[in-house]
């Protein structure tokens, strides 16, 4: 498990410097003299150029491996940021944010699949993937205030710069920290070319082997993390524009970021939920996420932190439990493909998301969209045998994994 130890350590630095820049990116575009719609544009260009990123990283990371991904996302990006630290009109912010949605695109989809690969059963895997929800949640929890207060402090270019340095050192320094132990175990093993009577007695993933794994992948389940970016696009797009750009309002609008990741934090703390069938911890959250968006839409007499505590908590329900669906029904042998689907209907949700706000603010509350496009998903996702092949009830309450 040191492997995964190295792991959540660099996603926690490249976690917390990504989210640092929440708030700041929307207040150093209007200082740039950018429109709300341009902004808008700017956020979504940077999910877009994702999706080219994540078509590449999806057999990559399975011929490759997850390793060598890594170094290239992070190092990229954090010589990237230091060009966005001289940026000093809004077509070079948009063309350096696009540049950047590409290059980080390998991340997520290295990440996931090499922690994947690390797990002994679907249970460690769970356990595995809420380790990454709470890494990337704890990062997230001061990150948006420290950006906040570095933008406030010593100005916007020099806050781009410092982040930019220590995503490059991180990403340099995984070159020697990032192992694949399990890689060599799965090459010597014939799982490729398997039938499917015997690709299940994988060693990796022994709690399939007394159930198949779903002929077709049913594709519905995309429409879920579509939805959720489409939402936390919306969300980004909308709280940095509450208020001006003063250092007071930033700050604000960091500690608000830092709110959501709090209420993240609450439910991704409580291990015990991966023992429950992934399906209906999804459902569960998308529904409580629903609702909260529909009390920001119809203007609830109840404190905006405390409908963005209640959002947070349900992400932090939704992503452990979302990603186990998709390891559920996918194979060891395509987590690299399986992933870099997921981020790909991320990126296009996130894509979509700012561009729609940007349209419609002037008309109605953006957050209705969220609202509209979470209920739509939900439809999507009737109840269907398949969501519970590949789980077996009694194995989720064996005793942990030794490591986990």
């Amino acid at each position: 498990m040191k492997t995964a130890v190295w792991l959540y350590l660099f996603l926690f630095v490249a976690f917390f410097d990504l989210h640092a820049q929440y708030p700041m990116l929307t207040p150093f575009a209007v200082s740039l003299g950018a429109a709300p719609s341009f902004i808008g544009l700017v956020m979504g260009m940077y999910s877009l150029t994702h999706l080219p990123g994540n078509l590449i990283a999806g057999y990559g990371v399975d011929r490759l491996g997850s390793r060598l991904f890594i170094m290239a996302s992070l190092t990229g990006a954090g010589v990237l940021l230091l060009f966005q630290s001289h940026v000093t009109d809004p077509w070079q912010l948009l063309y350096i944010r696009s540049i950047s949605g590409f290059v980080l695109a390998f991340l997520s989809p290295a990440c996931m699949s090499l922690l994947a690969r690390l797990a002994k059963d679907h249970i460690h895997q769970g356990k595995l993937m809420a380790g990454n929800g709470l890494v990337h949640t704890i990062a997230s929890v001061v990150s948006p205030a420290a950006g906040a207060w570095l933008a406030a402090t010593i100005g916007f270019s020099r806050s781009f710069a410092i982040l930019g340095w220590v995503l490059l050192a991180t990403g340099i320094g995984s070159i020697w920290f990032i192992r694949e132990p399990s890689k060599s175990a799965e090459q010597s093993q014939p799982a490729p070319k398997m039938t499917p009577a015997h690709a299940h007695a994988s060693p990796p993933i022994p709690a399939a082997e007394s159930q198949p794994t779903p002929r077709t992948f049913p594709w519905s389940v995309f429409v879920l993390p579509i939805s959720m970016a489409f939402a936390q696009g919306i969300l980004a797009f909308e709280l940095p524009l509450r208020g001006s750009s003063t250092s007071a309002e930033i700050m604000t609008t960091g500690l608000l970021f830092s709110v959501v990741s709090l209420g993240a934090l609450s439910t991704l703390g409580l291990l015990f939920l991966n023992r429950y069938l992934p399906y209906s911890r999804t459902i569960s959250g998308v529904m409580l996420l629903a609702i909260a968006y529909y009390g920001l839409a119809s203007g609830w007499p109840l404190p905006l932190m405390l409908l963005l505590f209640v959002i947070g908590m349900s992400k932090g329900v939704i992503f452990p439990a979302m990603t186990s669906l998709m390891l559920q029904l996918s194979g060891p042998s395509r987590y690299g493909r399986t992933f870099s689907a997921l981020s790909i209907a991320l990126s296009i949700g996130s894509f979509l998301g700012p561009v729609a706000a940007g349209a419609v603010r002037d008309s109605f509350s953006p957050y209705f969209l969220s609202f509209l496009v979470l209920m739509l998903a939900l439809l999507c996702l009737f109840p269907r045998p398949v969501f519970r092949m590949n789980w077996n009830s009694s194995k989720s309450s064996t005793p942990h994994a030794p490591g986990s």
